[in-house]
């Protein structure tokens, strides 16, 4: 049982690696977020190995069931040019790469000074403790101030999102509601005889 979690955690990590290296490398921005969905995915089977099955579905529900629809939702909206994001690839190639180096200089000093096969395993949950309702009350009493926060600033993300897809264009037809209610049938209605003339 051990070996087959250990094999399945390399698993779904070596996917979850490959496809966030193809989230930032794909051109596409729409092949990006669905490469998106399979990282949430592979990150929330992670989590399942762990025992955190709260993490797991609340990470699938939320991020792969809402905010990647919003964020295809807004690249489609936004009609992106692609050839314009293809010429400054290269022009951030060495930011990337030099962040990305960092980032991987910070990994090999943790493990390091701390290797895998010394971290002590998880210890086992018992059969009575459901960590749903742990969660639940340590963030719901210890951590509520830091949640009600975390809850306004996605408020105004959504609003920023929300008025950022109202902006004004000139080829977008819109409607007028005071017009459509100030009409007077007269003005739109005209009587047509269709019969022609008698012989």
């Amino acid at each position: 049982m051990e070996l087959t979690t250990t094999i399945l955690f390399y698993v779904f990590a070596a996917i979850l690696l490959g496809s966030a290296l193809l989230v930032i490398t794909s051109r596409n921005p729409v092949y990006s977020a669905l490469y998106l969905v399979l990282a949430f995915f592979s990150a929330a089977a992670l989590f399942l190995l762990l025992g955190a099955e709260f993490l797991a579905w609340i990470l699938v529900l939320v991020y792969v069931g809402a905010v990647m629809v919003l964020f295809l939702f807004v690249v489609m909206m936004l009609d992106i040019n692609l050839a314009r994001l293809k010429e400054g690839f290269l022009h951030y190639l060495p930011l990337g790469l030099a962040v990305a180096l960092v980032g991987v200089l910070e990994m090999v000093a943790i493990l390091w000074t701390n290797p895998l096969g010394k971290v002590p395993a998880p210890s086992p949950l018992p059969a009575q403790v459901d960590n749903t309702r742990a969660l639940g009350q340590l963030l719901y009493t210890h951590y509520l101030y830091p949640f009600e926060i975390a809850a306004v600033i996605l408020l105004v993300a959504i609003i920023a999102a929300i008025a950022l897809t109202l902006r004004r264009r000139p080829d977008t037809k819109t409607q007028n509601i005071a017009k459509q209610l100030d009409v007077r049938p007269k003005e739109r209605v005209r009587m047509v005889d269709l019969r022609g003339p008698r012989p």
